[in-house]
């Protein structure tokens, strides 16, 4: 086991790890502008991977319903454990905020989707999109909920899903599936083109955010925030995706890659929604920084036991 562990480091994490550094160098030496590639990431590049995915994707019915019954009560569950827990240590209505941010969001779309690509392959996240476009989804509904419940309303909440590209990327490709459209060939391999360039630049952008990760000192009120928070994502989720995906009797690659994503480092965006509504930014900057270090001794060998 061991043995498969390192492999799976080489073959897996090391391939990751490159842009990623590469991309922690250029911001701290290079003067790497991040928004302008988020924005070039988020805007351009994604939607067609997702659409590309979705639709070279071999999905029954079943698991795209499977999929999204796992997404919800996986939330759900994460959300109400972090506020009973946040509630017991008597946090701040803000740090419970911040602790169901980091207990419910992952960064399964920037590192999730090459981590799949390398250590499922194509079927591996063709089996992971929907979970994939959900976590955008509830990201940019319950993610505000959760962030600043006083500041929410729904329809901000629907403008915030429908000012991404990805959205209508995912509408278009269930239109054409549905009808049993494909495109032209010549179309088909500029999008799958387009497609590929998603990892590595995704990748560097990644780096570039940890590198710009702020790391003050916190206060002795909000220590006991970023402890339970980090509990939370790197204990308390895995058992609660375990339970959820064995309820629904999930099996085979879809358990593999879903129990994966469900464990991989707190959302960079939960971060962003954080700072915007006081949702103690400081304990997210941090469990951000740590969760995605961590991960990288953590998930080669959580890769090998769900192989």
């Amino acid at each position: 086991m061991l043995a498969e562990i390192f492999s799976t480091l080489f073959d897996v994490i090391v391939p990751l790890s490159l842009p990623v550094i590469a991309g922690a160098l250029l911001s701290r030496f290079g003067k790497l502008e991040i928004k302008p590639l988020l924005n070039f990431a988020l805007y351009y590049i994604t939607p067609f991977l997702i659409f590309d995915t979705l639709m070279e994707a071999r999905l029954s019915r079943e698991d795209v319903y499977l999929t999204l019954a796992y997404s919800l009560l996986n939330l759900i569950l994460l959300a109400v454990a972090a506020n009973i827990l946040g509630k017991l240590l008597k946090l701040p209505a803000n740090d419970i905020a911040g602790l169901t941010l980091i207990s419910s969001f992952t960064n399964a779309v920037n590192y999730g989707i090459p981590l799949t690509l390398l250590a499922f392959g194509q079927l591996g996240l063709e089996k992971a999109s929907v979970y994939i476009v959900m976590q955008m989804v509830m990201m940019h509904t319950l993610g505000i909920f959760f962030a600043a419940r006083s500041h929410f309303t729904i329809k901000n909440a629907f403008k915030s899903v429908f000012a991404l590209p990805a959205i209508y990327a995912v509408l278009l490709a269930m239109v054409l599936r549905t009808f049993d459209f494909t495109l032209p060939s010549g179309l088909s391999t500029g999008v799958s083109m387009i497609a590929e360039a998603y990892p590595p630049i995704v990748l560097a952008v990644l780096g570039a955010q940890m590198a710009s990760v702020k790391t003050e000192s916190i206060t002795r009120n909000t220590r006991i925030t970023f402890w339970s928070g980090m509990g939370m994502r790197l204990l308390i989720a895995p058992l609660i995706a375990l339970l959820c995906l064995n309820l629904l009797d999930i099996e085979g690659i879809m358990f593999s890659t879903l129990l994966v994503l469900s464990c991989m480092p707190v959302a960079i965006n939960a971060g962003i929604l954080a700072e915007k509504f006081d949702a103690s930014p400081k304990v997210l900057t941090k469990t951000i920084l740590w969760t995605t270090l961590l991960s990288f001794f953590v998930l080669p060998v959580l890769i090998v036991l769900v192989k």
